[in-house]
């Protein structure tokens, strides 16, 4: 609690309503940096009408992300809302790892967590390179221009999760359809309800269908797992499925998008790569920081007052953390606006920070060096096949990225 602390009790801010659009991809909205020179959280207003604070700074984001005290479970009182009735969405299914706190966390997290270790990372690489070789193969024998995204950024990050997974890859479009649809910032909650329970009921019954003989893949060793130790049920794995599936091809596929066009916008920092490939991993973590794909969706509620950076936030009020503009805090980088693939910034928070921080971080990052060091080898005369003030970016997701990017050679 806070008694005795000498903290500010601000009720009156909410001339601002948040998130905001882009208006460049290489940087968060000008308003962000408003908010971030005032020092201390900011309370501002949702698109639902309701009021949260916003943190802004890069220290404040890892203290909240960090804090216990502050809530994940999308159904505690003040959670931050972005769409009004959406909030039903949370009541109706039982919620995947990420909207979990302790002490149910814990356990859920720790058993798949074996799952994404480096070492199981660096025995899929194989298999990671073959399926960046046959998209790129299928790319470069097909007609010019390409669209990237459809050529290379969602098959290998789709490819890899679904065998990872035990998903058939012939599926692929009916999860990408309906994963599109619930992290649309604009379709309706009738349609996010309909997208979630065709995701739901797919998994549950593909799960069903595993229990009777568990194959070598995640879903069989954690029904064997879970068996083992007395603790299986189907709706808590198809939960962790489920956030595996939309989070394991959403955002690796934006990512490769986005860290494409940062490169081909600047040939001397693509020719740099391509030159030194060890220097590919250190490009990852500022293509990570720059882009910071997901913003707003590790965000919390506080469960007792709090106080932050000299601001009482109370129990029961929602915290909007803004993790783009903590990757882009001038207190901790440098000109953070700009591409810097020198730069090393393994402090970012694009995969969140604390106990929910990504749990496939380590597949990620392989993916995109792969990716990145597959193509710059193999298509050294890749262009821009579009002016990039035409490409159309994803605006309206709660995962930044492009629907398009047309590309030559």
């Amino acid at each position: 609690m806070s008694d005795g602390l000498d903290v500010t009790d601000r009720t009156d801010r909410t001339d601002m309503t948040l998130p905001l659009p882009r208006t460049c991809p290489y940087a968060p909205p000008a308003e962000y940096e408003r908010l971030r020179e005032e020092d201390s959280p900011t309370r501002v207003t949702l698109p639902t009408g309701a009021t949260a604070w916003a943190v802004s700074r890069h220290q404040d984001v890892r203290a909240v992300l960090s804090d216990t005290r502050f809530s994940s479970n999308r159904t505690a009182p003040g959670f931050p809302t972005l769409i009004k009735g959406s909030e039903e969405l949370t009541t109706t299914f039982r919620p995947s790892m990420i909207g979990m706190d302790p002490p149910e966390h814990g356990p859920a997290r720790r058993a798949a967590l074996g799952e994404f270790t480096v070492r199981r990372m660096r025995a899929l690489q194989p298999r990671i390179q073959q399926i960046v070789d046959e998209r790129l193969d299928a790319m470069l024998a097909g007609p010019r221009p390409a669209d990237l995204v459809r050529s290379l950024s969602l098959p290998v990050p789709s490819l890899v999760i679904c065998e990872q997974l035990g998903v058939p890859y012939t599926d692929h479009e009916f999860f990408q359809l309906h994963s599109s649809v619930l992290i649309s910032r604009v379709r309706s909650v009738e349609e996010k309800r309909h997208a979630l329970t065709e995701l739901q009921t797919y998994l549950g019954n593909l799960i069903a269908d595993k229990e009777r003989e568990p194959a070598d893949d995640l879903l069989g060793r954690q029904i064997l797992k879970h068996r083992e130790a007395g603790t299986y049920d189907r709706d808590d794995l198809t939960g962790l499925a489920f956030l595996l599936l939309i989070a394991g091809h959403e955002t690796t596929a934006n990512m490769i998008s986005l860290g494409t066009l940062a490169l081909l916008e600047r040939p001397e920092e693509m020719a740099a790569l391509r030159s030194d490939p060890t220097r590919t991993p250190a490009a990852v973590e500022e293509f990570l920081r720059l882009f910071t794909i997901v913003d707003t969706v590790p965000s919390r509620a506080a469960t007792v007052d709090v106080e932050l950076g000299g601001v009482l936030i109370r129990k029961g009020e929602g915290v909007l953390v803004l993790s783009n503009a903590g990757n882009h805090d001038p207190a901790v980088y440098p000109r953070p606006d700009e591409l810097d693939i020198g730069r090393g910034a393994r402090n970012h928070v694009a995969f969140g920070f604390g106990p929910h921080q990504c749990l496939g971080q380590n597949l990620a990052r392989l993916e995109l060096q792969v990716v990145f060091d597959t193509l710059l080898r193999r298509v050294p005369g890749l262009k821009l096949a579009a002016p990039v003030e035409k490409l159309p970016f994803k605006d309206d997701s709660s995962v930044y990225g492009l629907h398009e990017l047309p590309v030559s050679w």
